[in-house]
């Protein structure tokens, strides 16, 4: 028997490592390759994506304050005057308020403060909400007032009217036949806020009338639920106001409770950017034919609306 003739040659640990080395030859090269041309791909997708769609600014407001803790106990006073005739823990807890339940306090908080004596009571809620858009294309400002809105035409009070988009500059006299005048722009180029507010109530003021009934400003109709022997006096009833946060409006409401009761709801609304307080204030009697005073309750309404619209401003 021959045996096979042994051949010196790359065997064992050797064999091994030249295997190694032309395999990290090979993928060396490889990864130059790829390397080289990753550049020009990227290139490639980033010319075929298109200019950038901008992003909705956010709003101003990413907290909300405390609101049992916003009303001082000065002003409790004087909208629940009957809780100075309470005994003193009743009192405190009159004062106090009580925290409305939320899921989230970054976006919506709320307090009621309510007194009663045995001939009149008083309840005051505060509102407050953050409102947030998930749309990128939509601002948060642009969202809040999608729903401050809503809110307005639920209380009956129209929207200013809306002009239609033109190319060509604004006439400095107004159309034949028309007996409106311009808004005074801002400083962007839209109408002020006190501009929008002024067409709103002309816009009120023009109305035949509303989807809820109420009557136009400056008639002496009552207001919706208002009693025959209790009109609405002129200037009191529902409208838009001006200097308050970027857009606000009032309403108020008169109803029967009872053989010789009344409740008068008295509610302040104002946007300022993308967050919407609420103040609701109510007065009712029982077992007089009086009234609660309208005048009164709006006043008291507003100058705590004022109050919390200089608190955000901080």
């Amino acid at each position: 028997m021959h045996r096979k003739r042994y051949s010196p040659g790359r065997t064992g640990s050797t064999a091994r490592g030249a295997v190694v080395l032309a395999l990290g030859l090979g993928l060396g090269i490889g990864l130059t390759g790829c390397s080289g041309g990753t550049p020009a791909d990227d290139v490639t997708v980033d010319a075929k994506a298109g200019p950038a769609v901008p992003v909705a600014p956010p709003g101003r407001y990413r907290t909300l304050f405390e609101p049992c803790g916003a009303v001082p106990q000065a002003t409790l006073k004087d909208l629940l005057p009957g809780a100075a005739a309470l005994a003193d823990a009743e009192r405190d807890k009159a004062y106090r308020g009580t925290t409305a339940v939320t899921y989230d306090t970054d976006r919506r908080v709320g307090c009621t403060w309510r007194a009663d004596t045995p001939d009149v009571s008083h309840r005051l809620a505060l509102d407050v909400e953050r409102v947030v858009s998930y749309d990128t294309a939509v601002s948060d400002d642009d969202r809040a007032q999608e729903v401050y809105a809503r809110k307005q035409l639920a209380a009956g009070i129209p929207l200013p009217p809306t002009a239609p988009p033109t190319t060509a500059p604004p006439s400095t006299a107004p159309p034949s036949g028309t007996a409106t005048s311009p808004a005074t722009p801002s400083a962007s180029g839209r109408p002020s806020d006190g501009a929008r507010g002024a067409d709103a109530a002309k816009a009120t003021a023009g109305a035949a009338g509303t989807p809820s009934g109420k009557p136009p400003a400056g008639t002496t109709a009552p207001p919706s639920g208002a009693t025959p022997s209790d009109p609405s006096p002129t200037g009191l009833e529902p409208r838009v106001l001006e200097g308050l946060g970027n857009v606000a409006f009032l309403d108020d409401a008169l109803t029967t409770v009872g053989a010789n009761g009344h409740q008068r709801a008295v509610s302040v609304v104002f946007r300022t950017s993308n967050v919407i307080v609420t103040v609701s204030y109510r007065e009712q009697t029982t077992g007089s034919a009086e009234a609660p005073d309208s005048m009164e309750l709006q006043e008291k309404a507003r100058n705590l609306a004022r109050l919390l619209a200089e608190r955000l401003e901080e």
